[in-house]
């Protein structure tokens, strides 16, 4: 079945499938800051293997941008979305039920790899169903929307926890995954081009990428600067909140989902500061605004106060969209035959921050903790030792940016 881009309704109805998916993709990512304690209490681990655990999602993630940008225009976004959609449910089941660590570390690896095909089958399936004219507005949209399931994966998804149990919700979770993809599978029936329409994917395009020094530079200062967003608020914010301030986990998680309602919004306000300042000033003032936001949060001694740490999560969120200039930069400093793969190869080096500074917290835990702690109910100060690596990350990646600004000129 083809489909007409002058349809009104169908591009619309098969947007809904990848989109649905892309939104509960990040339900599934932030997962395991909701689960913690289970976690570490049923595999009897230290939280350098649980910041292992967490950081394995990232890496199937990072991975297979290249590999599903190129299979997606080979095999279109129907076969690549149900397999990813029942990859991710199947892999949640055995993750949530295995008592093997082992196999829950391959579990929560191939979840990572099956959400890796969220945002790429909104961007294809955009592409072939709306206008060129209409493809920055529906992707700004999709976007936005898909962030819904980020704040929707706090709070409401923690009082399921607290009402049915893990172990009921993972399956529940799981099943709508396998749903998701077995109804693409049926019905996600898009044109794929072929042929002339689409280059062949050539080796020397990736070598073309790692050519430019200010490409490199930009992937570095997006891993550097990521860690609010894939550090603190993925995983290890939750947990942090609940042991500074005593609060029950319901709460720090709708704070922390704060950050990803300002994310909403923080694509066209950084966009228009863009205009008054520059893209590279703009990303400095980001890396900044977040470095003190979140060096405020972890050395805050007052009582707790949900509407100001709401606040400073927003604000948090809104320069997480930093990300948006990182892209365009990209896209500006890139020939157009490669210009997929170095917006995918940004991704890529993105999302790989989220699996650096898991790695990286867990094992700063363990080493301020001497190893004393079981089931992960850490001091205060420890989280406050840990955590600092994101702030000093996020000046570095602004001083970075100063200097590929000046490489440029």
């Amino acid at each position: 079945m083809s489909i007409s881009r002058d349809s009104k309704y169908l591009p619309f109805l098969f947007l809904l499938l990848p989109l649905s998916f892309f939104a509960f993709q990040f339900i599934l990512r932030l997962w395991p800051s909701l689960t913690m304690q289970e976690i570490m209490h049923r595999f009897e681990i230290d939280a350098t293997s649980y910041g292992l655990l967490a950081s394995v999602y990232y890496y199937g993630y990072a991975g297979m941008q290249i590999p599903i940008a190129i299979a997606l225009d080979r095999f279109g976004p129907r076969i690549i979305l149900g397999l990813c959609a029942c990859l991710c449910g199947c892999s949640m089941l055995i993750f949530s039920y295995t008592e093997n660590f082992y196999i829950a570390l391959i579990a929560r690896f191939l979840v990572g790899v099956g959400s890796a095909g969220g945002f790429l089958t909104i961007a294809k399936v955009v592409s072939e169903c709306f206008k060129s004219e209409s493809y920055s507005k529906m992707i700004g949209i999709s976007f936005s929307i898909g962030l819904l399931g980020a704040v929707y994966g706090g709070k409401p998804l923690n009082i399921l926890l607290n009402s049915y149990g893990s172990e009921i919700v993972s399956t529940f979770l799981s099943f709508i995954s396998i749903l998701i993809g077995l109804l693409s599978l049926l019905f996600l029936k898009v044109r794929v081009k072929h042929d002339n329409e689409v280059e062949a994917f050539k080796i020397q395009n990736i070598l073309e990428i790692f050519k430019s020094p200010t490409i490199i530079l930009l992937a570095v200062i997006n891993l550097l600067m990521v860690g609010v967003l894939e550090g603190f608020a993925d995983v290890w914010g939750v947990n942090y909140i609940v042991t500074a301030f005593d609060i029950d986990k319901s709460s720090a998680a709708e704070v922390t989902s704060f950050i990803f309602i300002g994310m909403l919004f923080g694509g066209p306000l950084l966009a228009f500061l863009s205009t008054k300042i520059g893209y590279y000033f703009s990303i400095v003032l980001a890396g900044i605004t977040m470095a003190a936001c979140i060096l405020y949060m972890l050395f805050y001694e007052g009582d707790f106060n949900l509407i100001l740490f709401s606040s400073i999560c927003f604000c948090m969120g809104v320069m997480c969209c930093y990300q948006v200039l990182i892209f365009t930069i990209g896209s500006q400093n890139s020939k157009p035959a490669v210009l997929s793969l170095t917006l995918a190869f940004l991704n890529c080096i993105n999302m790989l921050g989220g699996a650096f500074f898991h790695s990286i917290i867990g094992l700063s835990m363990d080493f301020f903790s001497n190893r004393l702690v079981k089931d992960g109910l850490y001091s205060v100060d420890v989280y406050q030792k840990a955590l600092l690596v994101i702030p000093f990350c996020s000046v570095l990646g602004s001083v970075l940016t100063i200097a590929i600004r000046k490489l440029n000129k």
